[in-house]
């Protein structure tokens, strides 16, 4: 996964210097011990850096950040919070149509993939890219922060205005260590996790979703389609 023909060439030049580093090299030792010793890991290797192959940089319109992967069966393919159709909608996926359908009249289809946001700008990040199954965030603190610290940077310091939608104190925490982010260049949206241990304490009713295309039409950028 770390070296260099992995990543999408519209991030290699970003990605480079955390690819060289103790921590990207780290990662790859702990995901080959990890697969060595049997352990099954979510998502396929194909699918880990999918985020960043389905939106290049210099396309990134929005960003929302996750957590880290699905850690069930068939659920994870490399988008944050997205499953592939056929797969049951998880629970905070479920709580962010019913607020897309309250923010701006969106209609919930019957399968919980995003990638139509992806292949539209919408950047979705895991902080960690990889899972145990069975075990969730078993993969953070292994390295993978210093390359998802990265590409969020990257957006951040790029020449376009974008949007970046914060749900819960993780991806709070994560965005606070991007210089740039808070410069007034950007739209930062702040709202609780839409988890539902969370949603009902601020999530529902945020509307992250009319704000980002309100912002996004001002600056030039053109709207998200948010249907599915």
């Amino acid at each position: 996964m770390t070296a260099r023909e992995a990543v999408p060439t519209s991030w290699r030049a970003a990605l480079d210097p955390v690819l060289a580093s103790p921590e990207s090299r780290r990662l790859g030792d702990f995901l080959g011990a990890e697969e060595a010793a049997g352990k099954v890991i979510y998502p396929s290797r194909g699918q880990r850096l999918a985020a960043l192959e389905m939106t290049p940089l210099d396309a990134v319109k929005v960003v929302i950040l996750g957590q880290d992967p699905y850690h069930g069966p068939g659920q994870a393919h490399g988008l944050a919070f997205s499953v592939q159709k056929g797969v049951r909608v998880p629970p905070s996926l479920a709580n962010i149509y019913k607020e897309l359908q309250s923010d701006i009249g969106f209609v919930a289809p019957g399968h919980g993939d995003l990638s139509a946001w992806a292949q539209q700008g919408v950047l979705l990040l895991n902080n960690a890219l990889t899972v145990e199954q069975g075990q969730a965030g078993s993969h953070q603190r292994k390295g993978w922060e210093a390359i998802t610290d990265a590409c969020v940077a990257a957006v951040a310091s790029g020449r376009h205005p974008c949007v970046f939608m914060l749900w819960g104190s993780h991806a709070q925490k994560k965005a606070a260590r991007v210089p740039g982010l808070n410069d007034g260049r950007h739209l930062v949206l702040r709202a609780p996790h839409p988890s539902p241990l969370s949603a009902h304490h601020g999530w529902f009713g945020s509307r992250h979703f009319s704000q980002a295309n309100a912002f996004l039409v001002a600056q030039g950028r053109g709207a998200i389609d948010w249907s599915l």
